[in-house]
């Protein structure tokens, strides 16, 4: 009689894939984007739901590689010839908008009672715009090479890098907040001192060592060779700043700006974007299963009076700090409409907020179920918008009407392309 084998148990697997396969285009379709799409499905499928996942704790640890992966990503865009090219709206529009929003969305927890570590906390993470949701909106709408779009991605980009020092900030608020796990009477110096050294060896290794590695790899001509040293960069980034006590994301980022010049970087990309984008979408798969929906029944009315609160402080001050950019009314309030939701960043903040001891688990399940409700409010706001927009009728003021006009062909821009176009037209007599 052959041997009883107990095989893997693939139901958890086929569970998390069904979901995704489901959800996320089913969202998409219906306008209301596929990261709405995974958390729904996290939602259906967890202990709050159909119970096929009991243990979304063991998930989100594997899952929050899709984040360092995306850290990663971002750095590689990092080069310093792009950031030159946007100096103005990055170091002057985004760090201007991100800092009030902190200011004042802090204020906002501060002034109904909380302390100020939670209350900075709680705010910094809804400051944290959804990338992917507001991506998908300037695409939809064929804005993103437009210059308010440019100048949209740009804040954006701000917002995913202030992740970086965010994270950083509340390892080192812990110690100092009364009460957390961290707590000790004193600033650990020694922690802090690690730190900055782990930041400085790996910055000292990309730099004299990450190029001349994949220059030696390149040579073999092995494509999985590759795929693996990208994979192994990463994970290994993330691991020595986790030795550090940094974050895991830190550690990517870095290694992705230290790369951002390499003759490497579309390869590494190429490679790293698949990984990426599945343990991505699983992130927020558990983010879904660990919602305490009891915690969110009981709380509702807290929940709903911060959404109203953070994204009715958070649209204003982005409409003011675009207008003090000089931004037209309109494209400031579709600015304002756009980013006035939390994001995807703001979970891995609290999550790191919640291991120091800075809030509570019940703390953050309120905070994260802010942050989703935003999220799902804003394709709603959006459609308003939308609306709004088809009966204003356009505006020609400061638009002078051309008189005399000649000929049977408007040329519309006189660039390079424009006077070849109108040379050929001249030669056949089209004036």
């Amino acid at each position: 009689m052959a041997a009883e084998s107990h095989g893997i148990d693939l139901l958890p697997v086929i569970a998390l894939l069904g979901a995704a396969v489901v959800a996320a285009p089913l969202f998409k379709r219906i306008g209301l984007g596929s990261v709405l799409g995974y958390l729904a499905a996290g939602i259906a499928i967890g202990p709050f739901g159909l119970r096929l996942l009991q243990e979304p704790s063991s998930i989100l640890h594997v899952a929050e590689l899709g984040v360092v992966m995306f850290l990663f990503i971002i750095g590689l865009e990092m080069r310093p010839s792009r950031l030159w090219g946007l100096r103005r709206e990055i170091f002057g529009l985004g760090i201007v908008q991100v800092a009030l929003c902190a200011l004042l969305l802090t204020g906002v927890g501060v002034l109904t009672g909380f302390p100020v570590a939670p209350s900075f906390v709680a705010g910094a993470g809804f400051v944290l715009t959804s990338t992917p949701i507001v991506m998908q909106l300037l695409e939809e709408r064929r804005e993103m090479a437009a210059p308010k779009g440019q100048r949209i991605v740009s804040i954006l980009l701000v917002e995913d890098m202030a992740i970086v020092p965010l994270l950083a900030l509340v390892a080192f608020l812990a110690p100092i907040v009364p009460g957390s796990v961290a707590a000790s009477g004193a600033i650990d110096w020694l922690s802090i001192a690690i730190g900055l050294v782990t930041i400085a060896g790996l910055v000292l290794a990309g730099r004299y060592l990450l190029n001349p590695l994949f220059g030696l790899i390149a040579g073999v001509e092995a494509r999985e060779v590759m795929t693996a040293a990208a994979l192994m960069v990463v994970l290994g980034s993330a691991y020595v700043m986790q030795l550090g006590g940094l974050s895991m994301a830190m550690g990517a980022f870095l290694a992705g700006v230290l790369l951002s010049e390499s003759t490497f970087r579309h390869q590494l990309e190429a490679d790293v974007e698949p990984f990426r984008g599945i343990l991505l979408g699983l992130f927020f798969l558990a983010v879904g299963m660990s919602l305490d929906l009891g915690v969110i029944a009981r709380n509702w009315a807290m929940i709903l009076f911060y959404v109203a609160a953070y994204m009715v402080v958070k649209a204003i001050v982005i409409y003011l700090v675009a207008r003090l950019f000089r931004a037209s009314n309109w494209e400031a309030i579709e600015r304002a409409v756009f980013m006035a939701q939390g994001g995807e960043f703001a979970f891995v903040l609290y999550a790191a907020a919640l291991g120091t001891g800075i809030i509570s688990s019940e703390e953050n399940a309120i905070l994260t179920a802010i942050i989703i409700v935003s999220m799902m409010v804003t394709p709603l706001l959006i459609a308003a918008l939308r609306l709004v927009e088809r009966n204003i009728p356009l505006s020609t003021d400061g638009v002078e009407r051309p008189e005399n006009l000649s000929g049977n062909v408007l040329i519309i821009g006189f660039g390079r392309v424009g006077q070849i176009v109108s040379q050929v037209l001249l030669t056949r007599g089209h004036v």
